[in-house]
Order: structure tokens, then sequence, then C-alpha cells
């Protein structure tokens, strides 16, 4: 499973959710990309432009291993 880093990079570079709005995705993919059962679902492109407006690589964003057996598989 992977675990959303989201939320610590906002805090830890103080970003808000106004802030990362101005990179094209939505409160709401924001919100749900920041919990950890919903990064798994966001797309890499949705994930990338969060990274870069987070100003950190798209790994960055979450921990974690791939588990065979889970959704999406």
């Amino acid at each position: 499973m992977f675990t959303s880093n989201i939320k610590r990079l906002m805090e830890e570079k103080q970003k808000t959710f106004r802030a990362l709005e101005g990179c094209g995705v939505s409160r709401q993919t924001i919100s749900h990309a920041r919990q950890n059962v919903g990064i798994g679902d966001c797309r890499l492109s949705t994930l990338g432009r969060i990274a870069n407006a987070l100003e950190v690589p798209v790994k960055e964003l979450f921990d974690g291993e791939y588990e065979p057996g889970e959704k999406g598989t």
C-alpha cells in the first residue's frame, strides 16, 4: 500500500490548497490525493502537477511498495 506524503509536504513547504489549485488540480482531487487510500487512484499526470507545485519529484509524494493483489493489478 502507498502512503501519501502530500499533507506533510504541504505543511513543510507552507503550501495551501489555493496554491496547489494554481497548478490546475481541483481542491477535491488534492484532498483525495492527500489520503493514503486516494493517492493510488490518481493519474500520474495529476501527481506530476502536484509535485511541480510542491517543487519535489513525483516519487516524494508517496511511500510504500507495490503489493500483489492490490486494486489496479
